[in-house]
């Protein structure tokens, strides 16, 4: 092949050479064009991209309230009637809970969270998180004994009043009468009225603990006006043949509880024990003692 066509094929004419520089030009054009448009867009999108710190912050409370909807609430209880499965929630050990059934198996009761540790043998760590929510009944921080069994009759008594005052009988008194103790007015007399006359008569000074929005300061004014003179005869319901409907005439049980507690006897037959009834959710424990009195297996 000759210089001549060798060289024919790098040479161009005007018209050619317009047409590379035309062609190069769009080149660079577009390239500047895709460089400026993708950091126009870039900008454009990134204001879209930034956290709403107010929207943040509300979505932040409510996985809070959410979670503390999920978490479990413990309510104030007597620990002498924790279960194997509220001991575990509450973070005892086996051989713990085993210690203090042990222990209620002697039909004895710890008075105190001192007296819990000593008979559970707890960490102090575990004795702080667990005792805000101990509550005893009434009777067993007047009485200084330790480990002893809880004798209710032995609760029903008169305490220390001014001797100018005048003891009646609570299962005898009046509206008006109640309406004297400093704390108690309209509302709250009716309301003690109403759960003594559904009681059939308060038996232990404790059951007056129990009318709701009594306070304790409260409770001790009363007592030092009234005292339980004459007990009154229990009508016993049979917990293994009642009905639902004539197990809600005790005022401690609701339908919901009455149910359960019949579902409980139909699933594992007749109730032998009244701890049974501490392993039926729901059941309020720390009264057990006074509910059997209104009982009979």
């Amino acid at each position: 092949m000759s210089k001549r066509s060798i060289k024919s094929h790098f040479s161009f004419n005007k018209q050619e050479r317009n047409g590379i520089f035309f062609l190069l030009l769009i080149i660079v054009l577009l390239q500047l064009l895709f460089y400026f448009g993708s950091t126009f867009l870039t900008s454009e999108v990134e204001p879209q991209l930034k956290v709403d710190t107010e929207l943040q912050s509300e979505i932040d409370q409510l996985k809070i309230k959410y979670a503390q909807q999920d978490s479990v609430v413990v309510y104030d209880y007597n620990p002498n009637f924790i279960t194997d499965y509220k001991g575990y929630v509450l973070g005892m050990s086996p051989e713990e809970i085993d210690r203090l059934h042990k222990f209620r198996a002697n039909n004895t009761y710890v008075n105190s969270a001192l007296e819990f540790q000593e008979v559970t043998q707890i960490s102090d760590s575990l004795l702080r998180v667990m005792s805000p929510q101990f509550k005893f009944p009434g009777w067993t921080q007047k009485s200084k004994g330790s480990h002893n069994s809880v004798n209710i009759s032995s609760a029903v008594g008169v305490r220390k009043v001014p001797t100018k005052t005048i003891i009646k009988d609570l299962n005898l008194a009046t509206v008006s009468d109640l309406r004297k103790v400093v704390g108690i007015g309209e509302v709250l007399s009716a309301r003690i009225i109403k759960f003594r006359d559904r009681l059939g008569g308060f038996v232990a000074e404790e059951q007056l603990e129990h009318v709701y929005g009594l306070e304790e300061d409260v409770v001790t004014r009363v007592w030092e006006r009234f005292k339980i003179v004459e007990t009154p005869e229990i009508v016993k319901i049979n917990i293994n043949d009642a009905s639902a409907s004539e197990l809600v005439q005790l005022v401690y049980i609701n339908y919901k509880l009455a149910n359960r507690i019949i579902a409980y006897r139909e699933y594992n037959g007749a109730i032998s024990s009244y701890n049974q009834l501490l392993d039926i959710e729901d059941f309020p424990s720390e009264k057990l003692d006074i509910i059997q009195l209104y009982l009979q297996l």
